[in-house]
């Protein structure tokens, strides 16, 4: 057995060691590449590692023992999350990451004073998510398990690939049009809940040989609680604390994401309150006076109260595939635990 808090502390560990030696070999280079090093540096440095664990446990309730090199296998998931953190941002023109400036901000200063700074700046934000992709792959193959066990597991990174590429454009695409909860879902399914949740417990399964009724129980509990926990964030990305998840709390309004949050406002609103829906959300400039008001009609269509519903409904289902399927003992207990984490978190 192994707790979270030591899981992550291994995870953080392999990164470390990992992106400090593909960093030194970045600088071998050019010293000039030190700004997109130090992005580099600090996309990684941060998170749950919910992925990472969730690929472990996915491991474990296969019957395998602890691994050092599942670890770094579990730890390539974080890479993944790293460069959809910094593609997301970019797309989205997020201002703030863990308290922190976001990537294509912070390289700002990299090419400041030249022609189409800002355009630049971007343009390496963007080679820093490729660079991170690429790495996800590379600490995988090199992880140390047997070449037999990675071929279980390989074809599941293209399916995680398509699938997460699939959700973002689907959310470009969704954006600004006619809020619909059921369109939100599947924007959510794709873009986050598959690739947190679903797909680093069929791969950690894959790696452990797992049969086919635990790669069932995968999608079974992966994916209720993929939604759940992107549903959470959506609530936490307009209602929580920016203190605490360390994002503006303006950024789903002012880009207008369709979220399952935003739908449900819609749904229920009066005709006076899409006006202002239309007007405030998705312009880009949000004052405090506006998102109070956004949120005002959020809270009296019951619209917070609906998503936190779905939160529940979702986590329920998770937790219900774990009592009806057959798995150590202590899988069966790191995997309701972390169901339960993604039903009360504040960041």
């Amino acid at each position: 057995m192994t707790d979270r808090t030591e899981l992550k502390a291994r995870v953080d560990r392999v990164l470390g060691e990992f992106v400090t030696a593909e960093i030194g070999h970045l600088l071998e280079i050019d010293e000039d590449l030190a700004p997109v090093a130090e992005q580099l540096r600090v996309a990684t440095a941060h998170g749950k590692r919910l992925r990472a664990a969730f690929c472990y446990w996915g491991w474990r309730a296969a019957d395998q023992p602890d691994s050092v090199d599942l670890v770094r296998a579990a730890a390539a998931m974080e890479l993944v999350h790293a460069a959809a953190i910094v593609h997301d941002d970019l797309i989205d023109d997020s201002r703030l990451r863990h308290g922190l400036p976001t990537a294509h901000l912070s390289l700002r200063d990299a090419v400041s004073g030249r022609p189409r700074h800002h355009g630049a700046a971007r343009s390496l934000a963007m080679l820093v998510g490729d660079l991170l992709m690429s790495w996800a792959g590379q600490l995988f193959t090199d992880c140390g398990l047997p070449a037999a066990y990675l071929a279980r597991a390989r074809p599941l990174w293209s399916i995680l690939a398509r699938e997460l590429v699939a959700g973002e454009c689907l959310e470009i695409l969704r954006t600004g049009t006619t809020p619909d909860v059921e369109a939100s879902l599947q924007v959510i399914r794709y873009k986050t809940a598959k690739y947190t949740v679903e797909h680093p417990l069929r791969i950690g399964g894959a790696l452990g040989g797992a049969a086919l009724d635990l790669r069932r129980f995968y999608t079974a509990y992966g994916l209720p609680l993929g939604e759940a926990f992107q549903l959470r964030d959506d609530l936490l990305g307009v209602f929580g604390d920016p203190e605490r998840t360390g994002k503006a709390d303006s950024d789903d309004i002012a880009t207008g994401r369709p979220t399952a949050l935003l739908a449900h406002a819609w749904q229920a609103a009066a005709r006076t309150e899409r006006g202002e829906l239309r007007r405030l959300v998705g312009t880009r400039r949000v004052s405090g006076e506006d998102l109070d008001r956004v949120k005002a009609i959020m809270q009296r269509t019951k619209a917070a109260f609906r998503v936190e519903r779905m939160v529940a409904e979702r986590v329920d289902a998770a937790l219900l595939a774990v009592e009806r399927t057959r798995m150590p003992a202590g899988a069966a207990d790191a995997l309701t635990e972390l169901a339960h984490s993604a039903a009360v978190r504040q960041s």
